[in-house]
Formats: C-alpha cells, structure tokens, sequence
C-alpha cells in the first residue's frame, strides 16, 4: 500500500530549497500530490503532500530530506496521511469559491479580525491570503498610500446577502472597502469598462460649475443632488436644470472642462486596462463636450452622453436628442458589449449616482465608487477609500503588474 506524507518547510528563505528537495524526492520516484509556498519577509513557509512508491519505504527517504533541510538550515517537519483522510480532502474539490478583496490606506489586525470573523459565521474557509499592493517602507511613506489583501475563500455561504450587509457595516466604521466576488473564469478574463462621467471620471458635477458661472448654482445643486438621491425623475431634473443656463457663453464650456480635475487613480486605471486590451466607455448623464474631451484625453473608445443645443455661440437652455438616463446607459452598455462580442460578466461598470444603478446590477462587475448611501446599498461592489485605480484590485491585478 502507498504511503502518504504531508511535509511541512519553514525557515529563512533563500535559493536552491525547492530543487534540493525535490531533486531527493526525485531520486526515490516520489509522487507529488500537491505542493504550496508562501514567503512572508523573506520567511519561507512550504508544503507538500506526496506518495511514497510501494517499492520504496518511507524512512530513507525522510532521513535524506531532514539531513538536507538542515544542511540549508530550514526546519522540516512530516506526518503521515491517513488514505480515508487524503480522499476526504480530494473530495471537497469543486466546492464553489469566493474572493474576498480588502482595499484601504491601510489593512489594520481589526479589519481582518472582523472580517474573517463574518467568513467563520458564515461557514467559509480561508485558503489562501495574498497580498496585491506594493510592500509598504516605514522611511519612505506614500503620500498616497494603497493597501490590499486578497483572501480565497472556499465553501457555500447560507446567506450572502446578509454577508454583504456585515461587511457593508465593517466598512463604515473601520474605513475599509470589502469586495465579495464568486471566484470564476469571468472575474480573470473582463473586457469592457463603462464609467460614469461627473464625480467618477472627473471630481465634480459639470452642470453645476456651469450653474456658478450662470448665478443659478444653488437652484441647480438643489436639483442634482435630489435627482442623484433617487428622490427625482432624471430627465425631467435634467431639463429643469439645463433650462436654468439658457444665454450662457458657449465659451465657458471649455473654462469649465480646464476646472474640473481628473479623479485620483483615473489615469493609471485606465491607461493600465488599455494595456490589457480593454476597451472604454464612458456612458454619462452629463455632456458629450466634456465627454469629448476626456475620449480625446485618455483614449476612450466610447462616449455616450447628452448634448448641449448651442445657438449662435450661446446655451438654449436645451439639449438634443435622446437623454441618456439610467436606463439608456444600461442599454449601452448592452450594444457595446453585443458589438465588441463580449459578455456581460465581462463587463465591468462604475459609476455613484442612483442612475447608474441600473448598469452597475447589469455589469458582471458593477462598482459604486464613492457613491451615496442609497448606490452603495443596490451595488453589489463599492470602493470608498482610494481612487478609480482601486478597481484593479477587485480585477485581481497586483500594483506590479499595473502601470505607473
């Protein structure tokens, strides 16, 4: 009968541990059956399960391994499997995954504390924890620090709902962004990003900058914000607030677009998705000028958005043609997928006002970023804590991997 051993490494980390092990294993004929490591500050944390041939017994074999390990200075340390125990084990395979995503200026022992005491209550393993962010110097803070941890997470929870309702809680009092993702070939392989445009893609709302340089800006802000709120009709608050910048100059549309930033992270996330081959849109409430521009800015494919009827060189108080709304930019998002021939779980889309909503549930990544309360509730992903470059964390890339 074969044996089964599980063996377990651990010591400083340093070249040539693997091979020379292995090459040992080798010699004998061994079987490995699984194999993992993780280095932590150069701690080096391996292990092995292997099958040990009929013809071979168990003791030359172990006696050559522990005289190697400590030849290197590694503690090695084996048990023996039980058969029962190891099918036990191959049977649990298949079982459905989760990504669980902590994103922040900081990971804290509190917020893992927390969260993996909803994972334990919830009945879900930790298998694995990796960290996505770059390593943090203590002489050398960021100025804009990022932090992230990934945990996979394996087992059926009994009600996710009331999961996501326990991390929505974790993130407002411990200031931490929790991603909750069922771990499957889509989550590796998006296609397509839509955005929202004012207070996503730029920092602030444009119709409001243009209501300060007409002196209606408090009618109009009064209106934006009920309209973002969900308390409003979108289309009917869109023409009451553009009918308020009839006569304005033409001109000031673009001292407002030189006004208004990009958001922090915009640039990195984009021109790193770009890289991998995705393409942009940008499906917006706002304005296609300023949308115009941004596609010109940062290589966006697409661009969706409501047009401002100009009349000799001043606004009408207008605009032309269809009002893209929530519902239009859901059915945008539909057409660009069908003609770029990619599926709706490859879709990611992020926006923070309550029309949006309707794209975020339809996207197989939906993200409210720095939404208000009502959006954060209805999307099933929300990042809070960094900029729009946050999102490569819940695409599972590291900063390594993401352009500077």
């Amino acid at each position: 009968m074969h044996e089964i051993v599980l063996i377990r490494i651990s010591g400083d980390d340093k070249p040539g541990i693997m091979n020379s092990l292995t090459g040992i294993l080798a010699s004998y004929g061994v079987r490995i059956l699984d194999i993992g490591q993780a280095v932590i500050h150069n701690t080096l944390s391996l292990g092995l399960i292997i099958e040990i041939p009929r013809e071979q017994g168990s003791a030359p074999i172990l006696k050559d391994l522990l005289f190697k390990a400590h030849e290197m200075g590694v503690g090695l340390t084996f048990e023996a499997v039980a058969p029962e125990r190891h099918e036990q084990w191959v049977g649990a395979q298949g079982r459905r995954r989760h990504i669980v995503t902590l994103i922040s200026r900081e990971i804290t022992s509190r917020q893992m504390e927390r969260v993996s005491g909803v994972l334990t209550r919830h009945g879900l393993n930790i298998d694995f924890i990796s960290r996505l962010s770059g390593r943090i110097s203590l002489e050398r803070p960021d100025a804009h620090p990022r932090a992230c941890v990934e945990l996979s997470v394996r087992g059926e929870p009994a009600d996710i709902a009331a999961m996501r309702a326990e991390f929505m809680d974790i993130s407002r009092e411990l200031g931490v962004d929790i991603g909750l993702q069922e771990d499957n070939v889509y989550r590796r392989n998006r296609r397509l990003i839509c955005f929202d445009m004012d207070s996503t893609l730029i920092q602030g709302e444009v119709i409001d900058e243009l209501a300060r340089r007409a002196g209606v800006v408090d009618r109009v802000s009064a209106i934006t914000e009920s309209a973002m709120r969900g308390e409003l009709d979108f289309r009917q608050s869109l023409r009451e607030r553009v009918s308020l910048l009839e006569g304005l100059d033409a001109s000031v549309l673009s001292e407002v677009a030189e006004s208004i930033p990009l958001t922090e992270g915009a640039r990195r996330l984009i021109g790193t998705l770009k890289n991998l081959g995705y393409k942009i849109a940008i499906l917006s409430g706002g304005f296609t000028y300023f949308g115009e521009r941004l596609q010109r800015e940062l290589g966006v494919d697409y661009v969706y958005a409501n047009e401002l009827e100009i009349v000799d060189g001043r606004l009408t108080g207008r605009v032309v043609g269809e009002i893209v709304d929530g519902a239009r930019k859901a059915q945008l998002l539909q057409d660009i997928a069908r003609r770029e021939n990619i599926d709706l779980q490859q879709v990611v889309a992020v926006g923070d006002g309550a029309n949006d909503l309707p794209m975020l549930n339809l996207a197989g990544l939906g993200i409210a970023f720095h939404a208000k309360p009502i959006v954060r509730r209805g999307a099933r992903q929300a990042i809070s804590t960094l900029g729009l470059d946050g999102i490569l964390y819940l695409l599972g890339l590291r900063d390594r991997e993401a352009l500077d």
